[in-house]
């Protein structure tokens, strides 16, 4: 009698079991409609959450940086989904601006997002070169939001895609002096780059669902990265190291590529 009602209730509790598995297949592939998604940037240095000011970051080159800025435009944001299908994110609405000292700049909405399990996200860094040529017909307002963050050079030359500032000192720099490290287009090199993200899980888009990925920016990569640069190198007259241009800029850009990882996701 026990082994009858024990395999009445295996097969119950089979039947539940199959019967949630097909309703939450039905769900993720009949869903259908918008929803949002929240795409937050979190600086850090190395292992370190970035502290503006104070904190004091150590480079292989044993240069000390005190960061006081960081900046950067995130542009042409491409979510794909777990069967291989990509969702643009319209260009004229795909600029944002990080900014590591304003709450605003630190988390960005993406509205109208189709419903759907998603599991790569692409981004650019700045603003690339055919939307560049539009001009404000590509970028609507973003000129203005951009000139007045300071993260255009004029309104003729371009933007900055890049601004990382501060000061530093080395074994030969012993009195901290000031850096800047500004990409953006610069002669023949234009110095755009994209980064292609995986998500550590699935950021379930549903139209009560807003999942929100969490991407670190590891600032200690910019010049300790694949392509190591010593600010000291750059140290024009003792006055400081002002990167804007000449062979590094595009060492940096390449750096670029490592500098960003997803941390986690959060659907809720």
């Amino acid at each position: 009698m026990k082994t009858t009602l024990y395999k009445a209730l295996a097969i119950v509790a089979l039947s539940i079991s199959l019967f949630s598995c097909s309703s939450d297949d039905e769900n993720e592939t009949s869903a259908e409609g918008n929803g949002k998604i929240t795409l937050k940037f979190d600086n850090a240095y190395g292992a370190n959450d970035l502290i503006l000011n104070t904190q004091g970051n150590t480079t292989s080159n044993n240069e000390v940086l005190k960061i006081s800025l960081v900046k950067y435009i995130v542009s042409n944001v491409v979510f794909t989904k777990a069967d291989g299908t990509t969702y643009t994110y319209p260009k004229s609405k795909s600029y944002f601006i990080a900014d590591e000292s304003t709450t605003a700049g630190q988390q960005f909405q993406l509205t109208d997002v189709p419903v759907g399990d998603y599991v790569k996200v692409k981004f650019g860094i700045g603003v690339d070169e055919e939307q560049w040529k539009l001009g404000a017909a590509g970028q609507g307002d973003f000129l203005a939001q951009a000139n007045d963050a300071g993260m255009l050079w004029s309104w003729a030359a371009g933007y900055k895609f890049f601004a990382l500032e501060g000061t530093f000192t080395s074994p030969t720099v012993t009195t901290a002096v000031p850096f800047m490290i500004h990409t953006g287009k610069t002669g023949t090199d234009y110095n755009y780059t994209e980064v292609t993200l995986d998500m550590p899980t699935k950021a379930l888009v549903r139209t009560n669902i807003t999942p929100a990925v969490h991407i670190v920016t590891d600032l200690s990569k910019v010049i300790d990265g694949k392509n190591k640069i010593k600010l000291s190198d750059n140290n024009a007259n003792g006055m400081g190291a002002m990167i804007m241009g000449g062979a590094n800029l595009p060492l940096i850009t390449q750096n670029f590529s490592a500098m960003f990882r997803i941390d986690h996701v959060h659907n809720d």
